[in-house]
């Protein structure tokens, strides 16, 4: 395989990652009340113990693990420390406002891009990235509506907080090309034991009501919280990272398809507009790989 069909492929498995990703809002919903640091202990619990699992027939994969204490702040650091200014942007702001500040990681992916070695940021990623913010902006603006307002700057800067903690996690893991995707199992598992301190600190217990919202955390676990991670290692460590910035867009707006179509929310014409705006977007920005000479 020649060094642009190895980009290709590392660039559509962290597609796959965006994909699973999509189905993170329905599946948290169907999971019931669960606190969400209860509930990131027992699926990071679940993604880590996926790629252990996978150690069996390849036990030299347990080697992954032993990795320079600057690659374990990198990992745990971006897995927890997004999740957790996330969860807290969600208790101190309007969950709408809050997710316009959160989802300015793609951006951001893009704009950090530029200081990697070898990395061209051309005019097109640019535009590609914004077409995807603005449909965003569109989509959760015209499904539950945006108010700013004062009362709530520490909700929205937590918010930008895991933007940045995401962004720069996904970014700075590209020198890290040596790491394998396996020590992605030891960041989980780290992830969910901080945040099962944090649960047993801030909040209190409560355990799933029915065979469905049992199913939904375990396909938390499986999916957007376990092999979406390592799909996701694997994109920006290999793909086209500021491709997979721009398409990452499309998380939301699968995502409220998904909620509409579960009937946990109802269809509006902004999701008709999102949809082309995300969609030319993500086009415009990885024009290389549609388009290529």
């Amino acid at each position: 395989m020649n060094s642009s069909s190895a980009q290709t492929a590392a660039t559509l498995t962290g597609l796959a990652a965006v994909f699973m990703w999509s189905f993170l809002s329905l599946l948290t919903v169907a999971s019931g009340t669960m606190p969400p640091f209860q509930l990131a202990a027992i699926t990071f619990s679940i993604g880590g113990l996926i790629g252990i699992a996978s150690w069996a027939w390849r036990p030299q994969a347990a080697r992954s693990l032993k990795q320079p204490l600057v690659v374990w702040l990198l990992g745990v650091g971006g897995l927890f420390g997004y999740h957790a200014l996330y969860f807290i942007a969600l208790r101190l702001a309007p969950p709408a406002e809050a997710q316009l500040f959160n989802y300015l990681w793609p951006l951001l992916i893009v704009l950090f891009s530029a200081f990697l070695p070898n990395e061209k940021l051309k005019s097109h990623h640019i535009l590609g990235v914004l077409l995807g913010l603005a449909g965003t902006l569109v989509l959760i603006a015209g499904m539950r509506g945006v108010e700013i307002r004062q009362e709530y700057i520490v909700g929205y800067v937590c918010a930008l907080g895991a933007a940045l903690a995401w962004s720069s996690y996904s970014v700075l893991s590209r020198p890290f090309k040596n790491v394998p995707s396996d020590a992605v199992a030891g960041f989980c598992l780290a992830t969910a034991a901080l945040s099962f301190v944090c649960h047993l600190l801030f909040e209190q217990t409560v355990w799933p009501a029915g065979t469905v919202q049992w199913l939904s955390i375990l396909a938390l676990g499986i999916f957007p919280v376990g092999l979406a991670f390592y799909a996701w290692d694997r994109g920006v460590k290999f793909g086209d990272i500021r491709a997979l910035g721009a398409a990452s867009y499309a998380a939301p707006l699968l995502s409220t398809i998904f909620l509409v179509l579960a009937g946990y929310a109802e269809p509006r014409w902004s999701l008709g507009f999102a949809a082309v705006l995300i969609s030319l977007g993500g086009v415009v920005a990885a024009k290389e790989m549609f388009f290529k000479k």
